[in-house]
């Protein structure tokens, strides 16, 4: 069975995004080599992404350009090569290489995707996914890199989640650049 993997960047208030969207803060302090060297094997992986509208209109809109390649080649080959799945009831047509565009319930896709067998699935961003996904514990480990920055305001990953969720931490790394990679399961 397939493996539900969410992976994001988060400050230290617990945003995965600012109040207007923005995610640029995730993407400072990356100079410190132990951190890239870490970045460049995590995308050596095998697992399909599954994207929301807009973090598939932001991926697909930076992964395939010359500067991405020419910035983060490890990253950009693994993004652009890898499955794609992206939900959305608004889009008709998905044109990043091998991107599944799906259009059914989510919770229903996810079950079934998930009994199917291949390799794991990998969530970034989709804050609205996530907490869809949790609501129905189909969840199966949340990987963070905690930001040293606060942002005040913004969105979690768990807007609109009405039950607590008890979660145990199941390994953690800090860098040189102050950020803290935190690894949980569902407790």
């Amino acid at each position: 069975m397939k493996k539900i993997i969410v992976f994001n960047h988060i400050s230290m208030d617990g945003y995965f995004v600012g109040a207007n969207g923005d995610s640029s803060w995730a993407h400072k302090n990356t100079d410190d080599p132990e951190y890239a060297t870490w970045v460049a094997g995590n995308a050596g992986g095998d697992a399909d992404f599954l994207f929301g509208r807009i973090t598939y209109e932001q991926m697909a809109g930076y992964w395939p350009t010359p500067m991405a390649k020419q910035q983060m080649p490890e990253v950009a080959d693994a993004m652009n090569k890898r499955r794609k799945l992206v939900f959305s009831k608004t889009m008709s047509k998905a044109d990043w290489n091998n991107t599944l565009l799906l259009k059914g319930g989510l919770v229903q896709e996810v079950k079934k995707i998930k009994s199917e067998a291949g390799p794991d699935i990998l969530i970034f961003g989709s804050g609205t996914i996530i907490s869809q996904l949790a609501a129905e514990n189909l969840i199966d480990t949340y990987m963070m890199v905690m930001s040293p920055v606060v942002l005040g305001k913004g969105r979690t990953m768990f807007e609109g989640l009405k039950e607590k969720k008890d979660l145990k931490l199941t390994g953690s790394r800090a860098f040189k650049n102050g950020k803290v990679l935190l690894n949980f399961e569902p407790a």
